[in-house]
């Protein structure tokens, strides 16, 4: 049985998640954290939750119920401190919030294997989301020029969102896109043209009835392939992937990066 904490257990994503995990026979969701909730019983806030508590923080989670597994769903602000701290006590984790970059994967992936204990983390854990990363890999060995559309809710606070972040950085080590007209040489504010994400323009749009859809276009002379990801307004299409991790990640060591890393 692997002892699951869940961080951001009353969440949009965490209460589906929990109730998953609650639900599962080879997986026990031991504790939740959530400051909205701090101090209440499990069987409280989430469908199907018996024994344990929520907790104010990650830390006083960890350092009161012994778990296996992490699973962060919190957000941009804290979620680096809560992997960190998982791995200061050898626990392993499983990260669907965005907002970290280059250099603090460089720093997890460093930590967890110096612990000795894996992390399993992604932008998106819907499995469909996963395909896309994979099939735009694909794409990318063929076609020499491609731009990322990242759409997510108006109030949405990191950019770009961790699906188009992860999405620039797999195609990255597949190669960068040829730029025809660098951002130096343009004519009128730069800032049109988007930004830069691993060698990959990344256009952020901020609009009301998104969630997060990701939109990559393939041009060639006289074409193009268009990839969408467009999920719905229920968080149902993250759980099946983030139970996967959860049972996949305590086999790893280090940091794995994208569902579509340990998909068969």
């Amino acid at each position: 049985m692997t002892r699951v904490c869940l961080a951001g257990v009353t969440g949009w994503t965490g209460v589906a998640i929990a109730a998953a995990v609650a639900a599962a026979d080879d997986l026990e969701l031991v504790a939740g954290v959530s400051r909205s909730a701090a101090g209440r019983p499990l069987r409280e806030v989430v469908d199907g939750g018996r024994e344990g508590l929520v907790y104010a923080s990650v830390e006083e989670a960890l350092d009161d119920v012994g778990v296996d597994v992490l699973v962060d769903y919190t957000h941009a602000e804290v979620v680096k401190e809560n992997v960190l701290a998982a791995l200061e006590r050898r626990v392993a984790a499983v990260v669907g919030s965005s907002g970290l970059e280059a250099a603090d994967f460089a720093e997890i992936e460093a930590r967890a294997q110096e612990m000795g204990v894996g992390v399993i983390a992604a932008g998106n854990f819907s499995v469909l989301a996963a395909l896309l990363l994979r099939f735009a890999g694909e794409a990318a060995r063929h076609v020499d020029a491609w731009e990322i559309l990242d759409y997510a809710s108006a109030g949405k606070p990191d950019v770009p969102s961790g699906t188009a972040r992860e999405l620039a950085e797999r195609l990255e080590t597949v190669r960068r896109p040829v730029v025809e007209r660098p951002s130096e040489a343009l004519l009128g504010p730069a800032e049109a043209r988007g930004t830069t994400v691993a060698g990959t323009q990344v256009h952020s749009v901020r609009l009301p009835s998104f969630v997060v859809s990701t939109e990559i276009v393939f041009g060639a002379p006289g074409e193009r392939l268009v990839l969408r990801h467009d999920p719905g307004e229920s968080p149902a299409p993250y759980v099946s992937g983030t139970l996967l991790a959860v049972r996949a990640v305590g086999s790893r060591t280090g940091l794995t990066r994208g569902l579509d890393s340990i998909l068969p």
